[in-house]
C-alpha cells in the first residue's frame, strides 16, 4: 500500500525497549491531540508505568510518578490544553471530554485512565495486556500498538508489592519495585518502523 498517508505515531521508549502506537484521531480527536501535546512538551519523559496488573494492562503518564513518593502515583495529571473542561486559567485543572468509540479493548489498545467520571481524563493512559472487553464504550481508546508488543509482556511482568503478598493493601500494589521508565515522541510512522 504505497498509497498510505504517513501518519503520526506515538513511540513510547523504556528500558525494555520501544512500543510504536498507531493514534485514531478519527474517533478521539481529542484525545490524539492531548497525547500530542503533552509528548511533544516532554510531560510524559520521566514518568513510569506506575500501574501492572498481568493479564489487564499497563498505566502510566502520571508526572507524580517522576518522583520517589511512591504512594502518590495514580493521583496526578492534567491535559495539554484546555478542552472546555476545568478552569481555562488554571491548566492544573484542564481535562479531557469522553470520547468512546466503537475501537475495542483487545492486547495492545492504547485507551485514557479516567476516574468515575467519563469527562476526567487527564493524561494517564493505560495500553491493554489482554483483551478487556468490559471496557468497551466505557473508556476511549485513542490508538493501538503496532510494534513492541514484547514491551508490553516484559513491563508485565514486572514485580510489585501484590505480586510479592497478594494480601498488600497499600496504594503502591501494582507499582513495580523498579521504576519502569518511559519517554514518549511523536514522530511519522516511516520513521519509527524503519530498522
Amino acid at each position: 500500500m504505497s498509497c498510505a498517508k504517513d501518519n503520526d505515531v506515538a513511540v513510547i521508549s523504556t528500558q525494555f525497549g520501544d512500543m510504536v502506537v498507531e493514534l485514531y484521531p478519527e474517533v478521539a480527536p481529542y484525545h490524539v491531540e492531548n497525547f500530542q501535546i503533552l509528548a511533544k512538551e516532554g510531560f510524559f519523559d520521566g514518568t513510569t508505568f506506575h500501574r501492572i496488573i498481568p493479564g489487564f494492562m499497563i498505566q502510566g503518564g502520571d508526572p507524580n510518578s517522576k518522583d520517589n513518593d511512591r504512594m502518590n502515583d495514580g493521583t496526578g495529571g492534567r491535559a495539554g490544553k484546555y478542552f472546555g473542561i476545568g478552569r481555562e486559567d488554571d491548566p492544573d485543572s484542564w481535562l479531557v471530554p469522553a470520547e468512546f468509540n466503537d475501537s475495542l479493548h483487545v492486547r495492545g489498545t492504547l485507551s485514557m485512565a479516567r476516574t468515575r467520571n467519563p469527562n476526567s481524563a487527564s493524561s494517564q493512559f493505560f495500553i491493554c495486556h489482554a483483551p478487556q472487553p468490559a471496557l468497551d464504550h466505557q473508556y476511549t481508546v485513542f490508538g493501538k500498538v503496532i510494534s513492541g508488543m514484547d514491551v508490553i509482556d516484559q513491563i508485565a511482568s514486572a514485580n510489585t508489592p501484590k505480586r510479592e503478598n497478594r494480601m498488600y493493601q497499600g496504594p503502591d500494589g501494582d507499582n513495580p519495585f523498579e521504576r519502569v521508565e518511559m519517554s514518549v515522541k511523536i514522530m511519522k510512522q516511516s520513521e519509527a518502523l524503519k530498522d
